[in-house]
C-alpha cells in the first residue's frame, strides 16, 4: 500500500511539473461544484472541459504459499510518456514535429532508438492530447538510472504495477498469468479511463480469482479553467489493493517436484497432498512455462513456440491429462476383492505366465510361474494374472463401486479451469462405445488398470490419501483463504471429508502391508524409491496408452509416507516417448525418492538421534539379591540346579552387548531392571552379522532371550480392533499355532526385509514369569499368528 501512494504521488508531481493543459468531460461526482457543467469530449470540446477524472487501476492482491511465500506479487515498472503543451492548436506538422524531437532526445537519453509511427502520433495528438503518450514501456535498472534525474521539459518518468512471478516457472502452470485488458485506447479520452491500461487474470488461479485480485479502482481529479489551463489535480479516492489468495502449495515441495521432473522426465506430472485434510502441496508438471515472458505482454514468436512445442508445456498434466493406471488400480481392485470377500486374505491364486480369458491370452509382466500367491505378496510382485483371476471372480460391479468411492472417475474439484474427470468404465460407456456390455476380457483389462480406465494424477494422489488416512476421502484444497492486505480473511475454504468408506481395518492392513513390501520387500517393484530416514509404501504400475503404433508408456509410482503415520500421498507419471518401454519402478519412483529425499533430509535423522540420546538407557549393575527378593524383577527364581531368569551380574556382559546393538537398530527403550520392563520392536535389517562375536556365552543369550516374529495383523482373538497403543493383559498366557520360536541370532543370520522383533524374557527349562509385552504397531503379515508370552 505503501508502495501505491508512493507511486501515485511520482506521478502527480510529475503531471504537476509538465505544462500541460487537460481537458476532459465533467465528473460525476456529487462534490462537484455546479459551475462544472458536464461536456461531452470531443477533439474540439476538449478545450473547454473544466473537470476530469480518472481511475487509477489498483495493484492486484498477492498469491503465495501456505507459508506465505509469495507465489505472484507486484512490482514497480516505468514508462517514458511525452505529455503535449496547451492550448491543443498544434497543427499536424508542428505536432509531428515536437514529438519527435522529445523521442530523439529520450532515445539518446536510454541509448538506444525509439520508433513512434507518425499515424499513431497524429491519431494520439487529435483524440487523446490531454494524456500522456507513451514512447517506451518497462525501463530497465540501467536505463532508469539514466532518465531519473532531469529530463528535457515535456519528457517525463510514469511508474505503474506490473505482475511478476519470483519463482519463475515453479508452479507456473497453478498460478497462470495476466495480460492487459485491452489494447492502449486510440479513441476519444472517456470519463473514468484508467491512468494506464490495467491486468485481467487469463489462465490458473490469476484467472479463477480475478475479481477478488483485481482490487478497487481510486479517483484521480483533474480541474481545468476556461481556457483550459491545469488549475488543480489530487488523489480523491486511493485505490483498494485487491485480495491476497493464500494457497494450500508448500513452495519448497513443489520446488522439489518440479526439479526431480526436469531432471528424470522429459514430459510427466508430480502430484502430493496432505491425507490428512486434502490439502494439495504441489500439483506440478512437466514441461511448463515462466508467467513472466507474459509480463507486460508476450512476443507473437514466444508465443507460437509455446503453441507449437510438442511437449505441450502449456498443458498441466497433474490435472488436465488422464492416463491408464496400470497396476497402481491393483489397490483399488484389492480394496474390493477383499471388501465384497471375493477372496480372503490367505486365500492363494497362481501366478503364471498366462492367463487365458474366453479366446483371448493375457499375459504376466513376468514370463515366470511364480506359485501361489496370497494377496499380499500379489500386491508385493504386482502379479498380473493374479489380478485376472480375482478381478473375474470379483466382478465388474464392486470394482467399479469402489473406484468410484475412491475418487476415481469424477472431478476433484479443484478452482482451476479445465481439470479431466477421468474414466471408470461402466456397461452404459461400454454399449455407446464398443456395441455391449462389460465381459470378463474387459475386467481382466480393469484389474491391471488397462484398456478404458483412465485418471489423472490428482485422482491418483487423492486416492492414496484415502488408503493413509484410514477411508475417508476429503475434498482437494488448493486454496486455503482469500485475505486482505493485513491479514483479515474474507473467505475461508475448510476442511471437508466428501465420505468415508467402510473399509475394515482387516482389508487397511494388508493393502498397506502390501503397498510397504512393495518398496521395501524382496519381491518388491519400487525399491528405487526405498528412503534411509523414512519407510515408503507404494504401488508401481506401467501402462500403455495412445492410437496403434502410436503407442506410449505411462510409468506410475503411486502410495504414501510415512507409512506407520502418513503425512504426504502422492502420484507420480512417467509419460515415454513413442515406441519406447519405460517402468514405473524404474522412470516414476526414483522421482518420488529424490522429493522426499530432500523433504526428510536431515529432517528424520536429527530428530531421531535426539530421541536416541534421551531415551538411551543406563546400564546399571545389579545388585546381588536374595532368592526372596528376586519377585522385584518380574521373574522367579527357579530350584537350585537351575539356571536362573533373573538379572545377574554375569549377564551385564550381555547386556552390554545388547546395548551397542540397540544403538545402531535406533531402539528407544529397554530396561533390564524395572519391575515391568519395556519391550520395544526391533528391525534387524542393518545388523552386521559379525557383531554377536563380541558376546562371550551365547547360552546366556538362549537362556534369557528368544525372538518372535511380529506381523500387522490385528484379527487375533486378544488383540481384537483395539487402537494400535494396546498393552496385552499381563495374566494372559497363549501360544497359537504356526507361531515360530525364534533363536536370538536367526533374523541376524537370515535377516528379512520387513522382521520386526521383541525380546521377551525366556528360560532354556521352560517359560517362567517373564516380561510384559507392550504392543505398540500393528501386527504384520497374514500367515503368522501372535505369540503372547505375558506372565
Amino acid at each position: 500500500m505503501v508502495g501505491l501512494l508512493i507511486a501515485l504521488l511520482m506521478f502527480a508531481l510529475s503531471l504537476e511539473a509538465q505544462a500541460q493543459t487537460l481537458a476532459s468531460t465533467p465528473a460525476r461526482n456529487p462534490s462537484a461544484s455546479a459551475e462544472e457543467e458536464t461536456i461531452i469530449p470531443t477533439f474540439e470540446t476538449q478545450k473547454l472541459a473544466r473537470t476530469y477524472i480518472l481511475d487509477v487501476p489498483a495493484p492486484r492482491g498477492q498469491i503465495t504459499d501456505r507459508n506465505g511465500a509469495p507465489l505472484a506479487q507486484n512490482r514497480l515498472s516505468y514508462n517514458l510518456v511525452i505529455t503535449f503543451p496547451t492550448p491543443l492548436d498544434f497543427s499536424d506538422e508542428q505536432a509531428l514535429g515536437f514529438t519527435k524531437e522529445k523521442i530523439d532526445a529520450a532515445g539518446r537519453l536510454l541509448g538506444r532508438k525509439l520508433r513512434v509511427s507518425d499515424e499513431a502520433i497524429l491519431r494520439h495528438y487529435r483524440n487523446r492530447g490531454i494524456m500522456p503518450l507513451e514512447i517506451a514501456q518497462n525501463l530497465s535498472e540501467a536505463e532508469h538510472e539514466k532518465v531519473k534525474g532531469d529530463l528535457p521539459p515535456g519528457i517525463l518518468v510514469r511508474p505503474v504495477y506490473v505482475r511478476i512471478y519470483p519463482n519463475g516457472k515453479v508452479a507456473g502452470q497453478i498460478i497462470g498469468y495476466t495480460g492487459k485488458t485491452g489494447r492502449n485506447p486510440d479513441g476519444i479520452v472517456d470519463n473514468h479511463e484508467t491512468l494506464w491500461p490495467e491486468t485481467e487474470g487469463r489462465e490458473g488461479l490469476e484467472q479463477t480469482f480475478n475479481d477478488m485480485l483485481t482490487g478497487k479502482h481510486g479517483e484521480y481529479k483533474l480541474t481545468f479553467d476556461k481556457d483550459g489551463r491545469k488549475t488543480s489535480d489530487k488523489l480523491v479516492t486511493p485505490p483498494a489493493p485487491g485480495y491476497n489468495v493464500v494457497t494450500t502449495l508448500d513452495l519448497r515441495v513443489q520446488q522439489l517436484a518440479e526439479k526431480a521432473l526436469e531432471a528424470k522426465a522429459k514430459r510427466g506430472a508430480i502430484v502430493i497432498i496432505d491425507p490428512n485434510n486434502g490439502d494439495i502441496l504441489a500439483l506440478a508438471s512437466w514441461p511448463t512455462y515462466d508467467p513472466n515472458l507474459f509480463v507486460p505482454s508476450i512476443s507473437a514468436e514466444q508465443l507460437k513456440s509455446l503453441q507449437d512445442d510438442k511437449d505441450i508445456p502449456l498443458l498441466p498434466r497433474a490435472y488436465r491429462s488422464s492416463y491408464p493406471p496400470g497396476s497402481t488400480f491393483k489397490v483399488a481392485v484389492g480394496i474390493a476383492a477383499l471388501e465384497s470377500h471375493a477372496v480372503y486374505p490367505d486365500d492363494r491364486y497362481e501366478c503364471m505366465p498366462a492367463l487365458q480369458v474366453g479366446n483371448v491370452t493375457f499375459h504376466n509382466w513376468k514370463k515366470s510361474n511364480r506359485g501361489a500367491l496370497n494377496f499380499v505378496q500379489a500386491l508385493t510382485e504386482s502379479c498380473d494374472t493374479w489380478f485376472y483371476q480375482v478381478g473375474i471372480k470379483t466382478g465388474a460391479g464392486p470394482i467399479i463401486d469402489w473406484a468410484l468411492q475412491l475418487g476415481f472417475g469424477a472431478k476433484c474439484g479443484i478452482p482451476l479451469r479445465g481439470e479431466a474427470e477421468g474414466r471408470i468404465p461402466n456397461d452404459e460407456y461400454m454399449k455407446a462405445t464398443h456395441g455391449r456390455k462389460i465381459l470378463n476380457g474387459d475386467i481382466a483389462n480393469m484389474s491391471i488398470g488397462q484398456g478404458d480406465t483412465q485418471v489423472t494424477p490428482l485422482q491418483m494422489a487423492q486416492a492414496m490419501g484415502v488408503v493413509a488416512n484410514g477411508g475417508t476421502l476429503y475434498q482437494t484444497r488448493l486454496v486455503q483463504q482469500v485475505q486482505t492486505f493485513d491479514n483479515q480473511i474474507v473467505s475461508a475454504y475448510q476442511v471437508r471429508a466428501k465420505r468415508t468408506l467402510s473399509l475394515s481395518s482387516e482389508t487397511m492392513d494388508q493393502v498397506r502391508t502390501g503397498m510397504i513390501d512393495v518398496v521395501n520387500g524382496a519381491g518388491g517393484t519400487a525399491h528405487q524409491a526405498s528412503l534411509d530416514n523414512v519407510e515408503v509404501a507404494g504401488k508401481t504400475g506401467t501402462a500403455q496408452w495412445g492410437p496403434k503404433h502410436k503407442e506410449r508408456t505411462a510409468a506410475w509410482f503411486a502410495g504414501f509416507l510415512p507409512a506407520d503415520q502418513p503425512r504426504y500421498a502422492f502420484a507420480a507419471v512417467y509419460e515415454g516417448d513413442v515406441g519406447s518401454t519405460v517402468h514405473g519402478g524404474s522412470a516414476a519412483a526414483p522421482m518420488i525418492a529424490d522429493v522426499f529425499k530432500d523433504v526428510y533430509k536431515g529432517q528424520m535423522l536429527t530428530s531421531r538421534s535426539e530421541r536416541r540420546a534421551r531415551e538411551q538407557p543406563e546400564v546399571r549393575r545389579a545388585e546381588p539379591v536374595a532368592e526372596e527378593d528376586t519377585s522385584r524383577f518380574g521373574c522367579r527364581c527357579v530350584t537350585p540346579g537351575r539356571r536362573s531368569a533373573c538379572p545377574t551380574n554375569r549377564i551385564l556382559r550381555s547386556r552390554r552387548f545388547l546395548r551397542q546393538l540397540h544403538r545402531p537398530l535406533e531402539l528407544g527403550r529397554f530396561f533390564f531392571d524395572s519391575e515391568v520392563p519395556g519391550i520395544e520392536f526391533l528391525d534387524f535389517r542393518h545388523v552386521i552379522r559379525c557383531q554377536w562375536r563380541s558376546v562371550g556365552r551365547l547360552a546366556e543369550l538362549d537362556e534369557l532371550f528368544f525372538v518372535v516374529n511380529i506381523r500387522q495383523r490385528r484379527s487375533n482373538a486378544i488383540v481384537s480392533e483395539q487402537p494400535l497403543q494396546c498393552r496385552l493383559s499381563q495374566c494372559a498366557f497363549g501360544i497359537f499355532k504356526e507361531t515360530q520360536l525364534l533363536n536370538f541370532f536367526d533374523p541376524v543370520e537370515q535377516p528379512a526385509a520387513r522382521t520386526m522383533a521383541a525380546m521377551i524374557g525366556w528360560r532354556k527349562f521352560g517359560l517362567s514369569r517373564v516380561f510384559a509385552f507392550k504392543h505398540s504397531g500393528r501386527m504384520r503379515h497374514p500367515n503368522e499368528k501372535h505369540c503372547v508370552f505375558p506372565r
